[in-house]
């Protein structure tokens, strides 16, 4: 595929995107790479890292290596996904402990897009269709129920949580900073992010490349031999997601950790009229308006470049 300048500056703004969406826990960047046109382009690349193209670069270079990798697609890919992510983590942050309601809101409306935009793409309904559109919204919505454990910074663990957590980032509708908070892991990383240790850096880092390579290659199965039903699963992960990011909840258990710092443990959704404090109503419609335009103009965006 013959790319421009401007066509991969536009790949790295998607990647920006997608990065600042999987900072927040609930949000998924694989949602983002979807609607913007590049899921299949990434999960296909991403599964072609194998023995042969290795050995391309043994027998016959750097430059037939690079071309075979799509290493300018995943350069300014990845360039905009880890920029995003490590400066938008400390944002994400602070919205989420100062104004919970109006970050939610905005990514309500975006998934609200998202599971029509994802959903449209099923060119045929049928039984099994439903089934695993149905599969996939229990399984999202179970996710979102379970409460988040107790940090853990074992360097083991936090190898097996970058496996896992890569997984969630890749499927849309299933947040990889999500799973990160349910295994207790997210902290750990936030930490390290934040004081530079590039020892657990690392560890995660390797955890996650070795998760990636070994699901990208079932998802490019899913993909050729059950197109409609792999994007009937993949809408119910969104649909059943918007619990997590309902913007109105209710902590119901606390944890505080040895630094005195509590953190929510367990949320139930409840209504904008029963919320305990102030709800800002309008200000979360208005948000969740500019959140399901966000997703409309990315997939005008995508839809150019298909």
């Amino acid at each position: 595929m013959q790319r421009r300048f401007k066509d991969y500056l536009t790949i790295s703004l998607k990647g920006l995107a997608m990065g600042a969406a999987d900072a927040v826990p609930g949000v998924s960047g694989g949602t983002i790479a979807f609607i913007s046109g590049i899921y299949e382009e990434l999960v296909s690349t991403i599964s072609n890292i194998n023995a042969s193209l290795f050995k391309t670069l043994f027998n016959k270079g750097i430059k037939p290596f690079w071309e075979q990798a799509n290493a300018n697609f995943v350069l300014a890919l990845l360039s905009g996904i880890i920029i995003s992510y490590v400066s938008f983590m400390k944002l994400a942050k602070f919205l989420l402990e100062n104004h919970p309601v109006l970050i939610w809101s905005f990514f309500f409306g975006l998934i609200i897009a998202s599971i029509y935009f994802v959903g449209k793409q099923i060119t045929k309904w049928n039984l099994p269709v439903i089934i695993a559109f149905l599969i996939g919204t229990g399984i999202a919505f179970y996710i979102t129920m379970l409460p988040a454990q107790a940090n853990n910074d074992s360097n083991s663990f936090l190898f097996i949580a970058g496996a896992i957590a890569i997984c969630a980032m890749i499927l849309p509708g299933i947040s990889g900073s999500f799973i990160l908070i349910i295994l207790g892991a997210y902290k750990t990383l936030s930490d390290a992010i934040h004081d530079v240790d590039i020892k657990k850096i690392i560890i995660f880092i390797a955890g996650a490349v070795i998760g990636l390579l070994s699901f990208s290659h079932v998802l490019k199965w899913l993909f050729k031999n059950y197109h409609n039903i792999t994007l009937a699963l993949l809408t119910g992960f969104i649909l059943g997601s918007l619990n997590k990011v309902w913007p109105w909840k209710e902590t119901l258990t606390w944890h505080t950790d040895s630094k005195g710092i509590k953190s929510p443990l367990l949320q139930e959704s409840v209504s904008p009229f029963s919320f305990q404090g102030d709800n800002q109503l309008v200000f979360a419609i208005i948000l969740v308006v500019l959140g399901f335009l966000t997703i409309f103009i990315l997939e005008k965006v995508g839809s150019k470049k298909q």
